[in-house]
């Protein structure tokens, strides 16, 4: 068993608080991933974890017994860095086995650790190389191997794919959930990155600004977003946010009007909402289609043609009201054309002036 909970961690250099009364549970064997924008506060949260910062306040509780206070060796983790801090003139077994050799292990169990890492890396034919003749992936599973041979009760994955190319990335993130299912473990990850959040977390913690905005699933960040932010942060390409007026609300849908002057009724709790406020209306771009003459107008800057997908790049209503439509791959649209598009109000979300959801009332269930 390997609970990860925090409870109302803090952090401040000087007058700057980077963390805020952050309280998470992380349930064991768990894939658990840390994402947000560089300065939200991510990495440090994870080093507080690890016992590399001290936090100013708060406690940090592994299995039910508080290691706030406990060396990061005596706390039962493994950390897997942004750079792979290999020894150069080490083999790749040396490299594997130097944690084990610092604890003094009998040769006999280290030599078994490191081949079943090995073995569960897919390094076995690699073992008698030095880290220099392996490519970036190799080098990276043998920074992973070096923790695995520590049986840790939690791995924490501090941006690690962050240096390698965009296609070595994708196979990397695919070995990892698999390393994770084979494992068996409970793993924390940091990354800036959406796509690996979304692909590789069974929940995501989102952080603003030292702060967590949402804690979830992958599909419940994308289907509920919290918040403004978390609605923009989360999906690719980025959701739509487009201005509007309420001209009418209640407890069962708000009516609001388009710059352009369209008008469109949305399934949304009201309740809170004010006629004459201006909100924020989400629209995701895989959400729309093309209309031939009515729907909301748009004007297409840059087209992408992706094959299966087309994606549009352009406005509605003024030019510096930007929007994203991802149609058919073989759609008949160029670039400068104005079209109309379709939105199943169903699919709307609805930002306040506070950047806060309204509820939707027919939202997918998850």
């Amino acid at each position: 068993m390997a609970t990860l909970d925090l409870n109302s961690i803090s952090k401040s250099f000087g007058t700057a608080k980077v963390l805020h009364n952050i309280d998470l549970a992380i349930k064991d064997k768990e894939f658990v991933v840390f994402v947000g924008p560089s300065g939200c506060g991510k990495s440090t949260l994870l080093r507080i974890i690890a016992g590399l910062e001290e936090a100013t306040s708060g406690q940090i509780v592994i299995d039910g017994i508080d290691v706030s206070a406990d060396h990061p060796v005596d706390r039962g983790i493994s950390m897997v860095f942004q750079s792979y801090a290999l020894y150069p003139h080490l083999s790749v077994y040396e490299n594997i086995a130097f944690p084990l050799r610092v604890q003094k292990m009998p040769k006999a169990e280290m030599d078994d650790r490191v081949q079943k890492a090995a073995g569960i890396l897919q390094l076995t034919d690699k073992l008698s190389l030095k880290p220099g003749q392996l490519s970036g992936g190799q080098r990276q599973r043998v920074a992973i191997g070096r923790s695995i041979v520590r049986n840790p009760k939690i791995f924490l994955f501090d941006e690690p794919l962050s240096n390698l190319d965009a296609a070595l990335r994708g196979d990397m993130r695919v070995e990892l959930s698999q390393l994770h299912r084979d494992l068996d473990a409970t793993m924390v990850y940091v990354t800036h990155d959406q796509v690996e959040a979304i692909t590789m977390a069974d929940r995501i913690v989102v952080l603003n600004g030292g702060v967590v905005e949402q804690f979830g699933t992958p599909m419940e960040l994308y289907h509920h977003p919290a918040t403004k932010f978390v609605a923009t942060f989360i999906g690719q390409p980025n959701m739509n946010l487009v201005p509007a007026k309420v001209t009418a609300a209640s407890a069962t849908n708000i009516t609001v009007e388009f710059t352009t002057g369209v008008t469109m009724t949305l399934p949304v709790d009201g309740s809170t909402a004010s006629v004459g406020e201006q909100v924020d209306v989400g629209i995701r771009p895989e959400n729309v289609s093309l209309d031939g003459t009515d729907g909301l107008p748009f004007v297409i800057n840059v087209l992408e043609r992706l094959g299966g997908t087309s994606i549009c790049y352009g406005y509605t209503g003024d030019a510096s009201q930007k929007f994203c439509a991802t149609l058919p791959g073989d759609v008949k649209v160029e670039e400068a054309q104005e079209i109309r598009l379709t939105i199943n109000p169903a699919d709307c979300h609805v930002f306040g002036a506070d950047g806060k959801v309204l509820r939707r009332l027919k939202a997918p269930a998850i």
